[in-house]
């Protein structure tokens, strides 16, 4: 499989991994990717996140991770993903993050922070962009 492919629409497929530990949360991204092409996986916790990349660096052009989760949270996460040197963009959506944890998200590279409630439109542009 290639990175791109066409889609109906004559968009790029995008191969997505979204993570968030709420179950209707990650429902409701795969729903509304899927739908305009893109090809979704999900995980419920940066662990399993984690372990689908690291099982193949360049099954995902784009992890979208949500920051507050048990077990390894976002930040764990990326930092791992960059230790691996997984290629694609990672974006975390989140709730609430302070300063101080918005700006690590950056020093570690991070592409995109986006705020929750993310509109569907947002987060399909934002995978469009990956």
């Amino acid at each position: 499989m290639t990175t791109t492919e066409k889609n109906v629409a004559g968009k790029a497929t995008k191969r997505v991994l979204y993570v968030d530990d709420m179950r209707e949360l990650r429902d409701v991204a795969r729903l509304a990717l899927s739908v305009v092409g893109h090809k979704v996986d999900c995980a419920p916790d940066g662990s399993d996140a984690f372990n689908l990349v690291s099982a193949d660096l360049h099954a995902y052009d784009i992890v979208i991770s949500d920051h507050h989760m048990a077990g390894m949270n976002g930040i764990e996460l990326v930092m791992r993903l960059r230790e691996i040197g997984y290629p694609g963009m990672i974006a975390i959506v989140s709730s609430e993050l302070n300063l101080e944890v918005a700006s690590e998200y950056r020093r570690l590279g991070v592409e995109r922070i986006l705020y929750k409630p993310v509109e569907l439109n947002d987060l399909r542009a934002l995978v469009q962009e990956s």
